[in-house]
């Protein structure tokens, strides 16, 4: 069995499996733009001088920032795939 079907057996129910950090942040970046991003999300690295690799600089050292940043996708994601009759 090779490892990357190995790691999907691993985390069935991870949403987040597969999905690489600068998909997320380059999504909500197109989404949100930096200073509605700044706003829902209150890190420096989207407030100061924001660029993709700095805020991934960032967000890969601080857990806690990264955990908000993959709720905030989550959430969008959530809202995008439900339909409203």
């Amino acid at each position: 069995m090779d490892k990357e079907n190995n790691n999907h057996k691993e985390q069935p129910n991870n949403p987040l499996h597969g999905v690489k950090l600068i998909t997320i942040l380059e999504l909500l970046v197109k989404q949100f733009g930096w200073e509605r991003l700044a706003i829902k999300i209150n890190i420096n690295c989207f407030k100061n001088d924001p660029s993709i690799k700095s805020s991934l600089k960032f967000l890969r050292k601080t857990q806690w920032a990264r955990d908000k940043v993959e709720q905030l996708y989550l959430d969008l994601e959530i809202k995008k795939n439900t339909k409203i009759y």
